[in-house]
């Protein structure tokens, strides 16, 4: 969190942007941080829980898919073993955690903050991002160690690496975009949050993060493929980390395509319905 910290001090030093536009960045970075703290205060591993959690679910999906199943996997500069199918599985799993993390927290981030909702100066808009980028900041203890194993696994450091800010910003607009719509909805309809779960529990399985795209039939693939912005969201997270090149341009600009609409049309959403949050609340 502090590197991120000085990593934003130094953006604005370069970055010639609009003072309001500062100070609500310097908010946002605020909020994040007392959120981040707040979720772990008192704990004794702290923000290593996420990694934990992170790390129990590819064990588990591991052991039934790699031990069980004998699921194999042969990707370039990797050795075929069960290491390798719980990195592939790992790469799949942690974009995935991120987006339906942040995304099921950020549905309730308006109802859990009429306080805050009720002031006229404070900018509500920021209240969805909070959760969101939370989530992604703990993504990034899982990710280091990800990039970790792969390298003592591969020997070696992909340059494809440095690629991975396009991939984060396009998942975070698809994040935030459906976070807005989700967020604003819920203030008008609380079961929005389950029904959420429910979908997203759908949708994990219509990407193939535990299973590979090739198992799709194929007369079915290229739907998942072109509609489904997560699957080309986790085969370019794949690309990059684990094979060192990028298979899947087309799908990932189909992917950013509806990402940016999303986003557009969710803070749409959102503004349209902010001046009915007081009241209801």
């Amino acid at each position: 969190m502090r590197g991120f910290i000085r990593q934003a001090r130094r953006l604005r030093r370069i970055v010639p942007v609009n003072e309001g536009w500062w100070a609500k960045f310097n908010l946002l970075r605020t909020l994040v941080r007392r959120d981040l703290e707040a979720r772990y205060k008192g704990s004794i591993l702290g923000n290593l829980w996420p990694v934990l959690n992170q790390l129990s679910q590819l064990l588990i999906y591991t052991y039934v898919f790699s031990i069980v199943l004998r699921v194999k996997l042969s990707i370039k500069n990797l050795p075929e073993n069960n290491l390798t199918f719980g990195l592939w599985l790992f790469a799949g799993l942690l974009p995935w955690i991120t987006f339906s993390g942040g995304l099921i927290q950020s549905a309730s981030s308006v109802v859990v903050q009429p306080n805050l909702v009720k002031k006229v100066v404070f900018p509500v808009v920021l209240l969805p991002l909070v959760p969101i980028l939370s989530a992604f900041i703990e993504s990034y203890f899982g990710l280091i160690a990800l990039i970790f194993f792969v390298a003592v696994s591969s020997h070696t450091l992909h340059v494809t690496l440095a690629l991975l800010p396009l991939v984060w910003l396009t998942q975070l607009l698809l994040t935030a975009g459906l976070g807005y719509l989700v967020a604003g909805l819920t203030v008008f309809l609380r079961d929005i949050p389950q029904t959420l779960g429910v979908i997203l529990n759908l949708w994990m399985y219509l990407t193939p993060i535990i299973y590979p795209a090739s198992a799709i039939p194929e007369e079915w693939r290229g739907w998942v493929f072109w509609l489904n912005p997560m699957t080309g969201i986790v085969e370019v997270y794949r690309d990059l980390i684990l094979a060192g090149e990028v298979k899947h341009w087309g799908e990932f600009g189909v992917s950013s395509i509806i990402a940016l609409v999303v986003f557009c049309v969710g803070l749409w959403c959102y503004r349209h319905l902010r001046p009915a949050f007081a009241d209801v609340l």
